[in-house]
């Protein structure tokens, strides 16, 4: 298994805080926030880490990478794009990484902006289990919060029934961490889903694509969760991990 840290946006709602460092760069508590990620990946089986990133944030990320050594792999993945409107998307600056390191094996995929305490060698262990693709999902408790995410409905077993992008109407609680796993069956449907003229921005509208055509399947992290989209929930996590 390989990871993806997907951390080629602009981050345009952060204001002045998302314009000369990206996200994942942003520091926590003394530390830039993609180390926390990294903490949690080496609890996992995963050989390699890929960041995927843009040319814009290109020579900052070859310098944290330069100054870190968290005991992996890690390679950078640079999209051809220095402003909002040359961005791949997210989809398309996965499918970009999968063909320019000709991957052909399954993939931990994580958002960049994601904060959290969980452990990630669970969430594996119910990968190999099920072996089908996995939402990392977390039950953030409130219908009004609810309608910020992308909300999953789960069934028995795990299986997830449903998913929405942003609902007014919520019909869970539980809500996408921008955690997954995508075996390796479903690696080529990306392209294909990109082939079909299909947006290639949002992993939600992937994902509801792929509920229709394989089983996947949810697994509930429990913890501290933070996504870090905004100057509040910034100074949030700050605030919690300052303590």
């Amino acid at each position: 298994m390989k990871a993806v840290i997907l951390a080629g946006g602009f981050a345009k709602r952060l204001g002045e805080l998302g314009k000369k460092t990206p996200k994942a760069l942003l520091p926590i508590a003394g530390r830039p926030l993609i180390e926390y990620i990294l903490d949690k990946l080496t609890e996992t089986d995963v050989s390699t880490v890929f960041v995927s990133t843009n040319k814009r944030f290109e020579a900052q990320f070859r310098e944290w990478k330069g100054s870190t050594d968290g005991g992996l792999n890690i390679e950078l993945v640079i999209e051809p794009a220095m402003e909002e409107g040359q961005k791949l998307g997210s989809i398309g600056a996965l499918q970009y990484l999968i063909d320019e390191k000709a991957v052909g094996e399954e993939l931990l995929v994580i958002n960049g902006d994601n904060l959290f305490d969980f452990s990630l060698r669970e969430l594996v262990e119910f990968y190999r289990e099920k072996g089908t693709f996995i939402f990392g999902l977390y039950d953030i408790g409130s219908p009004k919060e609810a309608r910020k995410f992308g909300v999953v409905v789960v069934g028995r077993d795990g299986l997830v029934t449903g998913f929405e992008e942003k609902p007014e109407r919520p019909k869970s609680t539980l809500v996408s961490t921008g955690i997954y796993v995508f075996p390796k069956n479903c690696l080529p449907l990306i392209k294909h889903y990109i082939n079909e003229g299909r947006s290639p921005d949002r992993l939600g509208d992937l994902l509801s694509w792929l509920l229709e055509k394989r089983a996947l399947h949810a697994f509930v992290f429990s913890g501290r969760w933070f996504d870090i989209g905004s100057p509040e929930t910034y100074e949030e996590a700050q605030a919690a991990y300052g303590q």
